[in-house]
């Protein structure tokens, strides 16, 4: 089973890294527990997912750009934002990286992080996104994220990757690139938008100054950490994952899925499969250019 699921890696550099990961890692953690006793098959299934879930690291790593030896610490905070318990089996292959010296010695997740259910109530969606345009007490960084979860169901992941060269202000109106078209954002979330954009100018550290990042971190050259962006959304009552998922079922059912994944800059896979849960499906909507466009 192991040698069927390396032969489905394209990439001759990742096979081979992940033949060395399964051989001097996990045979010798299996032949060590072997020898208390039989091995479980959620024992074996584990193993397996560790495989899986290393190989797909690699090939996103590999979409990114990089490869294991340029793993940066924000590439690994995006990574696990998105489908944590999904992705979580991929840790056993960083560690082991990590202490060969195949990769720079990061930080990964804490080994609990609460996940969010069901999506939000329209209603209480709206009640949230009210307060977060209405309370001038809430930190204005935190703020405009917010706006962007809650009506443009933007992931935390792809929010701290946007640059201030995706804000576009032309006095009259203001633009973010998520996707294809640039989408324009309403009066109140604008006005946020225009004040954030000018406050970046006075943050607290100076190496954010003159980033150009829209949510800098507090490393030079680096944005913010998606999971500290988390954390900034929950403290004002706004839960990143329900609020996303809420505000995308919203979109689906009010525009064409092909459109929305379009200018959201989702993938036509997410959207069919949030359709699908919506209530509605894709074959309703007239055929066209589907392609991630981000």
């Amino acid at each position: 089973m192991r040698q069927e699921r390396l032969a489905t890696i394209e990439e001759p550099e990742h096979r081979q890294l992940l033949r060395h990961f399964a051989t001097w890692h996990q045979m010798r953690r299996l032949r060590t527990k072997a020898e208390k006793g039989p091995l479980g098959r959620s024992q074996t299934n584990h193993t397996k997912q560790e495989v899986t879930q290393a190989g797909a690291f690699l090939a996103w790593l590999f979409s990114q750009g990089r490869a294991i030896g340029q793993c940066r610490q924000a590439d690994i905070d995006a990574w696990h934002t998105e489908s944590l318990a999904t992705r979580r089996p991929s840790q056993s292959f960083l560690r082991w990286c990590m202490k060969t010296g195949r990769m720079p010695r990061l930080t990964l997740p804490p080994a609990v992080i609460t996940q969010d259910p069901e999506p939000l109530h329209q209603h209480r969606q709206l009640a949230i996104l009210r307060r977060v345009l209405n309370d001038d007490s809430l930190p204005l960084r935190a703020r405009v994220a917010a706006a962007l979860v809650l009506l443009y169901a933007q992931p935390v992941s792809r929010i701290v990757r946007l640059t201030i060269d995706d804000v576009t202000d032309d006095e009259t109106t203001v633009t973010v690139q998520l996707g294809d078209p640039p989408s324009p954002l309403p009066e109140p979330v604008a006005d946020l938008m225009r004040a954030y954009s000018q406050s970046r100018q006075h943050l607290p550290y100076a190496s954010s100054r003159s980033s150009q990042w829209l949510f800098p971190g507090r490393q030079p050259g680096q944005p913010m950490n998606p999971v500290s962006l988390q954390v900034h959304l929950r403290e004002i009552g706004v839960p990143p994952q329900r609020g996303r998922a809420s505000a995308i079922r919203q979109l689906v059912l009010q525009a064409p899925a092909p459109v929305i994944a379009k200018a959201l800059g989702y993938h036509d896979k997410t959207t069919t499969r949030l359709v699908t849960e919506a209530g509605g499906t894709w074959s309703r909507y007239a055929p066209g250019d589907h392609e991630r466009h981000r």
